[in-house]
């Protein structure tokens, strides 16, 4: 832990005070323009780590249009208006240079960073509140790096807590339902238990985190990281590190880890790298089918303490899927029988037979879907997947038979998050990355076709739906920091009450996701 802590501040240092007299105007451009998000040290919070080992994929050229015009479908904004081009260039140098030593987080270092807030035999085993515990939303302001605790059947909150900085929007559950785990930026995971509504452990198991997925049988949490490269087992109960995967490939090459989720009838955990066209499905239960075992590097707490680990240790193997090119983010079939990924700068999205272990179709996406806000139902006699896109105004509508586009939706512009519920007759979608980013559009799924444009804040940004448990409301993030969740009624689509909110970005019920609606995220 003392090497973790004195390496970090050595990288902390080196872009201010040890920086050579020649490099200060550019340390000083990044320290105004880009330090707020992606931090001095460049290992990324709000936005990404700006280090060459997580710019593979973007050349230097590109860095610049980036830098200079912003990036479509992120919050990065552009530069162009406030650098000179050859400023630009210099903090394109700047941020391709590598650091003179990148932090390691072995599992010792994880460990020593756990905090316990309370245990839980001192805590109530059943709730302290009347409300419907399967009913409750757990909404993620990034306002002010808080938590509320809304009671889905009264709309009215219960609590708000503090998180950590830039929280992630996807919050997981125990599969009773009475823990919710949080994952920052920073890597920090939390346990919140929802039944006495207060946090019991945090550890650090990241730098840089992606997101987290919990185990359908509740017993582990993976992490998964851009830096270091790496997924993360954890022990549910108390968030103890169990073992750490190196993301790489078989010869040795790293990546990024795109996102990691639980596919509850396989019994395993399914990751998709971001630096290499490879998914891998990692099981965690008895129960799972045998795979291959993963023979990479891995660390163990005990091998780095001296300590010999028991034959009979249990590991988390790793089967590796070499498919057609990159997967950003990922959608499964309702049976888990297939995942469709994509890339972000793909034309096409990828079906990856998970039974062989092989790409076995193409669909046609231009643009940038976001597969991760997909939705499922049955549109006459036929499930279908429908993806928004970050990209262009459309929604596609595809086949899972075939693997065909039935339709490709046009709405007002690019949006990111889609929700229905299984009750309902409507989807909404956002049009988040769009100049009509204060509409929302409602989507009958029996005609496929837009049926309500709704503004419900002219002017303002409102984005991410969700369903309370029984689909008799729909809520909607006004996505300000005078911001609010708006109710609507789910049958007549009229607005039933606002909830203020500091800029509300997710809204999570806890009885949907744990019961995989197929109106919601997973």
């Amino acid at each position: 832990m003392k090497k973790f802590l004195f390496l970090t501040l050595f990288i902390l240092s080196s872009s201010a005070s040890h920086v050579p007299a020649d490099s200060l105007p550019v340390a000083k451009l990044y320290a105004d323009h880009c330090a707020t998000c992606h931090q001095a040290n460049r290992l990324g919070g709000s936005g990404p780590a700006l280090l060459p080992e997580n710019l593979g994929r973007l050349s230097k050229k590109n860095a610049e249009a980036v830098i200079a015009n912003g990036r479509p479908a992120t919050q990065m904004q552009g530069f162009s208006d406030k650098l000179t081009l050859a400023q630009i260039q210099s903090l394109v140098d700047y941020i391709y240079t590598p650091l003179p030593t990148l932090p390691v987080l072995g599992l010792a270092d994880i460990k020593a960073t756990a905090v316990v807030h309370n245990r839980l035999e001192t805590l109530s085993p059943v709730p302290i509140y009347s409300a419907d515990p399967l009913n409750l939303f757990l909404v993620v302001e990034g306002g002010d790096h808080h938590i509320t605790v809304l009671d889905g059947d009264k709309l009215e909150p219960l609590t708000r807590f503090p998180t950590r900085f830039a929280l992630h929007g996807g919050i997981k559950y125990s599969p009773d339902g009475r823990f919710a785990y949080l994952a920052s930026r920073d890597g920090w995971v939390s346990k919140f238990d929802v039944y006495n509504l207060k946090m019991i452990t945090e550890i650090r198991a990241g730098i840089n985190t992606r997101n987290i997925a919990v185990s359908a049988d509740g017993n582990y949490v993976m992490v998964a990281n851009y830096l270091p490269r790496t997924l993360v087992v954890l022990n549910a109960t108390d968030l103890m590190p169990l073992q750490i995967i190196e993301a790489t490939d078989d010869q040795g090459n790293s990546s990024r880890v795109s996102a990691v989720y639980t596919a509850p009838p396989r019994h395993s955990f399914i990751a998709a790298l971001k630096d290499l066209p490879e998914v891998w499905e990692i099981p965690y239960s008895p129960k799972a089918d045998a795979l291959p075992v993963y023979q990479g590097p891995m660390h163990d707490y005990r091998m780095e303490s001296g300590e010999t680990p028991p034959v009979d240790k249990r590991q988390f193997p790793v089967r590796r899927m070499k498919v057609g090119g990159y997967v950003d983010d990922f959608f499964f079939d309702p049976h888990y029988l297939h995942l469709i990924g994509a890339a972000r700068d793909g034309g096409k999205g990828q079906v990856i037979n998970l039974v062989v272990g092989m790409k076995i179709a193409e669909v046609d996406l231009p643009g940038m879907p976001h597969l991760a806000s997909g939705i499922t139902w049955n549109y006459q006699g036929t499930p279908v997947l429908a993806t928004p896109n970050l990209k262009e105004g459309v929604v596609s509508v595809i086949d899972m038979q075939n693997w065909r586009v039935i339709k490709r939706i046009e709405t007002l512009g690019p949006g990111a998050f889609m929700r229905s519920h299984t009750t309902t007759p409507y989807a909404w979608v956002d049009m988040f990355f769009s100049p009509q980013k204060e509409a929302v559009q409602v989507i009958d799924k029996n005609t496929l076709n837009v049926v309500k444009t709704l503004r419900p804040a002219p002017g303002k940004t409102v984005t991410h739906f969700e369903f309370d448990r029984h689909g008799r409301y729909a809520l909607l993030s006004l996505y300000e920091n005078d911001g609010a969740i708006i109710v609507y009624d789910a049958k007549t689509l009229e607005e039933v009450k606002r909830i203020p909110m500091r800029k509300p970005v997710g809204k999570y019920n806890i009885y949907n996701k744990i019961r995989y609606d197929s109106g919601t995220s997973h």
